[in-house]
């Protein structure tokens, strides 16, 4: 709604005029009324600020940031630095510049973000982000859901072109009947006429009972034709006609059936370049693209990651009863990725973290290698001496005996009972040792011992020694102590 407040009556008559013969709607105004609320469903008012008597300009627009004026005169000019001032109209009035001030006045009531809030927060089921991009997406769905017009959505494999399709769908006043998706390239095309219109009894060798096709379940609903692109020509030239005159026949059936159905298609692929080499019909495109989506690319809205994640983890989580955490720098790292496979492959990449780092925080080093895209010194923790020592002895004494029970060596009592190198064990020898070299002869000597006692009989000799047969067979090989 458009309000003129002007006391050049001539004036606003001729503007009031010109509007309405373009199809606005416009209605004058007193200078003392005051101006009518807008609820939130509406479109908002736009107010053209002409000549007044008894009220101030400034005071007027400041008491209404929430309205877009725009002001007639050179007279009112210093006033275009408030702002929700969007522009002065000069007489004479031009159409191409008025409209372009018009436009202007709707952008600002359109992008206010109380109103953007409220409107994105009232549907929108899984299309998440807040980047400029998702917002303009959201807009799109807002406007044509309130139509039947067919919609085409446009994008890279993995964007969510699904989601806006089903948003479209949850938005529109057909939201009660069902909404049915086709995969038309993950249908051999000699099934898909069939899978689209049904088929009635014996049609073709295998048609056992009439069936209803996608189109028929799709009634009063919408019917999501995925990957548009895909479909072979001959099937393109049948949807071309459903879609012109609204009704089809099933295979092998005369009745007619009135098609009630919204139809939305998607593609990855560029049709412009598919009708060029003629594997893409110009007028079945033409009959799709009358509203086309352009749905971005992750990397076109890399801010939005935060967000996804998430989101994603929530949805694992609910799977899995595991989740998993981002540092900011990991964060980060995943804007710089380039994401070829778009949200589909950031899904797969926290479901592989949630598999790997359950209910724990992952940092940048934790990432596959084409994830990281930061330089950072990755934690490195430092250990008592105290633990570094023994475990040096479990590395050497226990490698490879998986069965033997570490925790339940008695070091003193080994050290004690052992001599190795021509002086006790419980001697340590003035010029020092080699810890782990003392441990392996220890280790070689034990086992010899085994070996010859029961003359290389290997079973028996493991058997004395606690191990598998199979652990000593390599710590044979290991030490090559062969009967040779």
């Amino acid at each position: 709604m458009i309000l003129i407040i002007d006391n050049n009556n001539n004036r606003a008559s001729g503007l009031c005029a010109s509007l309405t013969f373009v199809g606005e709607k416009v209605q004058l105004v007193e200078e003392n009324a005051s101006l009518p609320q807008v609820k939130d469903d509406q479109d908002g008012i736009i107010v053209i600020l002409g000549a007044l008597n008894r009220v101030d300009h400034e005071q007027l627009i400041k008491s209404n940031p929430a309205v877009p004026f725009l002001l007639i005169g050179e007279t009112l000019r210093p006033l275009l630095s408030l702002p929700n001032v969007i522009g002065l109209m000069a007489e004479p009035f031009s159409h191409e510049v008025t409209n372009q001030l018009l436009h202007d006045c709707q952008q600002y009531v359109r992008l206010m973000p109380g109103k953007a809030d409220k409107s994105n927060a009232k549907a929108f089921d899984g299309l998440v982000g807040e980047t400029p991009a998702v917002q303009n997406v959201r807009f799109l769905i807002e406007q044509v859901s309130k139509t039947d017009a067919n919609v085409l959505i446009l994008g890279e494999s993995g964007t969510g072109k699904e989601v806006v399709a089903r948003n479209v769908h949850l938005l529109s006043r057909r939201r009660e009947g069902p909404f049915v998706p086709v995969n038309c390239g993950a249908i051999p095309g000699e099934l898909l006429e069939s899978e689209l219109f049904g088929h009635e009894k014996g049609a073709f060798t295998g048609a056992i009972s009439a069936r209803k096709g996608r189109f028929e379940l799709a009634q009063g609903g919408t019917l999501f034709l995925d990957e548009i692109g895909d479909m072979p020509l001959q099937m393109q030239v049948k949807l071309l006609r459903v879609l012109q005159e609204r009704s089809y026949e099933r295979v092998g059936g005369s009745k007619s059936i009135q098609a009630d159905v919204r139809v939305i298609a998607a593609t990855h692929r560029n049709l412009e370049d598919m009708i060029e080499s003629g594997k893409f019909r110009e007028d079945l495109y033409y009959r799709l693209n009358v509203f086309p989506i352009e749905n971005p690319s992750l990397s076109e809205r890399a801010d939005d990651i935060t967000l996804l994640l998430k989101e994603l983890t929530r949805r694992v989580s609910e799977m899995s009863g595991t989740s998993v955490k981002f540092t900011e720098r990991a964060i980060e790292s995943l804007k710089i990725h380039s994401w070829p496979g778009n949200i589909r492959e950031l899904s797969n990449l926290v479901e592989r973290m949630v598999i790997m780092f359950p209910d724990k925080v992952v940092d940048v080093s934790d990432l596959p290698r084409k994830y990281q895209h930061i330089e950072v010194e990755a934690f490195e923790p430092e250990y008592p001496e105290e633990l570094l020592e023994r475990n040096a002895f479990i590395d050497i004494f226990s490698d490879g005996f998986s069965d033997y029970d570490v925790d339940a060596v008695d070091v003193d009592e080994v050290e004690a009972s052992a001599s190795i190198g021509g002086y006790p064990a419980d001697m340590l020898p003035d010029e020092g040792i080699d810890l782990k070299e003392y441990l392996a002869d220890l280790e070689i000597s034990l086992i010899t011992q085994a070996l010859e006692r029961y003359d290389y009989v290997v079973a028996r000799a493991a058997e004395i020694l606690g191990v598998r047969r199979t652990t000593l067979v390599e710590k044979m090989k290991k030490y090559n102590l062969g009967r040779d």
